[in-house]
């Protein structure tokens, strides 16, 4: 599945490990909220980075004491139509402060792109959307006028800084 990330595709050096299979001895992974919960301690002594898999369900406060140890969380989206992704998005940038990569997985669509990377989301893994499909929808608006997790002056703020 391609990862797209600033504007190009990458390598995914991560892998998912489900809750049921062995920890490998190196490797960059992501893991379940669950998994991550009751082996904190294993994953974080690891000499490898770890991440963090996040489904609809999740209460992504539960990472709070650990997002400055965490280099990828992924939200994951089993149903295109189910939004809650993006609000676990904006807590993680907005109001929790996360600052590694935050990656929408699972059903991610062309038309969704711009409205994930604007609740804060860095990195994309479809195979719904080519690389050129994806610039396009980043820039599909030059402006907007709700404030965003990814960091664009809104325009009623671009008004106001006018005065």
């Amino acid at each position: 599945m391609p990862l797209i990330k600033d504007g190009r595709e990458i390598d995914d050096v991560w892998a998912f490990l489900p809750d049921d299979a062995p920890l490998s001895p190196g490797g960059c992974i992501t893991v379940s909220l669950g998994r991550f919960r009751s082996e904190t301690e294993l994953l974080l002594a690891r000499n490898t980075d770890v991440g963090v898999r996040l489904e609809p369900a999740d209460d992504p406060h539960e990472l709070e004491e650990f997002l400055d140890r965490l280099a990828l969380i992924e939200v994951s989206f089993p149903k295109y139509t189910d939004g809650r992704g993006y609000s676990q998005a904006q807590l993680l940038r907005r109001r929790l402060g996360y600052q590694g990569e935050l990656r929408a997985v699972g059903h991610v669509l062309r038309d969704q792109i711009l409205y994930m990377n604007r609740s804060g989301f860095d990195a994309f893994e479809t195979e719904r959307a080519d690389l050129p499909s994806v610039v396009e929808a980043l820039n599909e608006y030059s402006a907007f006028y709700q404030p965003g997790a990814d960091g664009s002056v809104s325009v009623f703020a671009r008004r106001h800084q006018k005065d």
